[in-house]
Formats: C-alpha cells, structure tokens, sequence
C-alpha cells in the first residue's frame, strides 16, 4: 500500500509580519520562482506516494487550486476547515475521510518546510512502513545544526521518544544537544487506525466533533467543506499537546538532513546566504565607499541583499522611515550600534533593526565583514536613508 501525504497548509504567517494587517502566509511567499507548498508538493510525487491530501482553509483555498494545477497534480483532496482548531482537530479530520483504508499509512507534513536530501527521507519512511501498528506514532527528528531556540526538541531512549522539550532557551538546548536530543520537525507518520485509537483514547472531545464534521462534510470537486457546526465544537490543540504528549508509543526516525521552517527571517537570511549563487547577478552589485552590496532578490515587501563592508568601512549612522531590518552576519565581527548601544557581533548572530531606529554597521578590523540583510516594508528603495553621520562627506550640512 502506497503512502499518503497529508499536507497541512492552514498557517497564516505572523511570526514574520507581526505588525502587518495583511499577513503573507509562509508557504505561498515567492522567494524567487519557488515557493515551500510548491517544494513540498514536488516532493509527494515520489513513486512511494500515493495522491496528496491539502488540508487548509476557505481563504487559502484558491492560492492552493492554483499551486496544484502548476505542478501538474491532478488527483487530490481538499479538506477545508471552517474554523482555526489548531493541529491536533486538522489532522484527525482529514485521516477520517471515507476514501482513507483503516491501515492506510499516512505521513503529514507543514506545508512551510524546506528539505534537502529527499532521497534520504524517503528513503527512511519507506524503511519504517513495515513498523507501523494501530497504536503506534514515528516523528522524524532532524539532527541539530546549532543550539535554537526557535524549534521543539526531543530525547530518544532506543530510538523510542522519551521527552520532548518546548523552544529551550539557547542554554538549555545547548544541554539537550550534548544528551543527543533532535530537533523536532512537526512531521508525523502513522497509520489512519492509529490516529482513531489515539484519539479515542486521549481526546474523546475532538474525537466526537471531528468525526460528526466529516461525517456531515459537504464534499464538491474534490473538496471536503468540514461542517462548522460540529467542528467548532473541537477544542483547539495542537498535536503535541493533544497525543504525543500523552502516549508512550512514539518512535523517532532521525535524519541528518538540511531541514528549515523558515519560520523566521534569520531562516529565510541563511537560506539565501547558502544559495546566494542562484540569486547573484552582476548588475545587481553596488559600490559604495564602505564596500558593496548586492541584491539577491526583490520579493513582495521584502527585499534579501549582501552588504560588503572591507576593513575599517564605516557606514553612515542612519534611520529609516520605511522599513525594518534583519541582519544575518555570516563573516567577520561589525561593531554594530542600536540607538544608544555599541556591540561587537560574531558570525552567525543575528539582529533585528526595528522601523525608525538609529543605527550603524563599522569594520573595526582587518577581516572584510560579511552581512545577509532582510528589509521588510511597504517602501524598500536607497532614498529611505536618513543620514545624521558620514564619514565619507555625505551628510548635507544644514
């Protein structure tokens, strides 16, 4: 029996536009010809798959229409949520549809994921099928980079999950590591009587709800509408909270494998750092005093770009009106100031530039100093500098 890929594609993408009214969702953001629901959809047409299952919302419904047809996938599902419940009611309404067998396998994935090395993971879900029961859960964990506060983890006792950490702070996680701990990428694999049993068993409430909503689903064109009735009465949990936290019987499967979420624009930053050949063109470099910079790509509301400061460069201290920044460093030590604070920062350390704040990047040293630069706003052009500072004679003396 072939492997069904359930993709869960509901997320609204706050954590990268928090002050924005009009959230892009993560997983529909062009970062230059691709997009991560488009990844993850090419990954599902291995042989292994059988045809995917979208679970995601009435107001991504067309977006995701569209990400079908482009790479050409003609036969799926659509289960619609009428409501936000979180992950645990998402992934229990689309293992109840009718056209699912009871032992059907089935693997969910986040739409906003980035994998690399995908022979390898299929590969290791191919490996485990046969390991399968009515009872039993695997999550894939990915072997840790770098100490991140940003992701779960978990620990392993003969690859059986015996705790889970939640988002550590760097210290913590630094310890985890030393312990062999993974992080935990939010994938799940498991049979469709798996997820019933679990359910039934540890959250009879959502259990009841969910099966009343798919049970009353008005289905048209390969779309199941859940019955928002029933399926608001849900409670909202996510997975982790609702199952894993509370059965025993959960296998890990782990993978040394690139992996992100991009669920933030230190992420996204270091994603483009790492591929930033694809994206280098020679008539988007810019010489400047300091050094150069160069814009790898232009995208909606957010611009990714290179600075290039060479040793002793000093840019202007400045503000902007318009828009905020992240910077990534990925080589050398800028002597950074924030408003009224001077620091030193190192390779891999990351900073947030908020809207209107003073600010300055200085090459002290002889190393050139590399940066990976995030703007986001509505406005991202050369003309939102305000310049108080400059050596190089570029401040207008009033």
């Amino acid at each position: 029996m072939k492997i069904r890929p359930v993709i869960l594609c509901g997320g609204a993408g706050t954590r990268l536009w928090p002050n924005a009214k009009k959230h892009q969702a993560k997983q529909f953001i062009d970062f230059g010809n691709w997009t991560l629901l488009g990844k993850t959809l090419e990954r599902v047409k291995a042989s292994i798959f059988d045809a995917p299952i979208i679970s995601t919302n009435a107001k991504y419904l067309r977006q995701v229409k569209q990400h079908l047809k482009k790479h050409k996938i003609r036969k799926f599902k659509i289960v619609l949520e009428p409501a936000k419940r979180n992950t645990a009611p998402a992934i229990l309404s689309t293992a109840l549809i009718k056209d699912i067998p009871n032992k059907q396998p089935l693997i969910f994935l986040a739409a906003d994921h980035l994998i690399e090395k995908i022979g390898l993971f299929n590969k290791s879900i191919k490996k485990n099928q046969k390991k399968l029961t009515q009872n039993n859960i695997f999550i894939f964990g990915i072997k840790p980079t770098m100490p991140s506060s940003e992701f779960g983890y978990f620990l392993t006792k003969n690859n059986k999950v015996s705790r889970f950490v939640e988002k550590p702070k760097k210290a913590k996680a630094k310890q985890i590591i030393s312990k062999k701990g993974y992080w935990n990428s939010g994938m799940f694999y498991l049979r469709k009587d798996s997820i019933i049993n679990n359910f039934k068993k540890y959250q009879p409430n959502i259990y009841r709800n969910c099966n009343k909503a798919v049970t009353k689903a008005k289905y048209k064109s390969n779309v199941y509408y859940l019955n928002k009735q029933t399926f608001t009465k849900a409670t909202a949990k996510s997975f982790d909270y609702a199952i894993l936290e509370k059965t025993r019987d959960i296998n890990a499967i782990k993978l040394d494998i690139p992996w992100s979420d991009l669920g933030s624009w230190k992420e996204i930053c270091k994603m483009y750092g790492r591929n930033k050949r694809q994206y280098f063109k020679k008539k988007n470099v810019f010489h400047r005093p300091w050094g150069s910079y160069v814009n790898l790509f232009n995208g909606k509301e957010f611009l990714i770009k290179e600075l290039y400061v060479k040793p002793k460069g000093i840019l202007s201290l400045q503000k902007h009106h318009h828009r905020a920044e992240h910077w990534v460093v990925t080589h050398g030590k800028p002597k950074i100031t924030l408003n009224n604070k001077n620091f030193i920062m190192k390779p891999d350390e990351t900073i947030f530039i908020p809207l209107g704040s003073i600010h300055r990047i200085e090459n002290p040293f002889k190393k050139p100093v590399k940066i990976i630069e995030a703007q986001i706003g509505s406005i991202l052009k050369e003309t939102d500098i305000v310049r108080f500072k400059d050596v190089y004679g570029r401040v207008k003396s009033k």
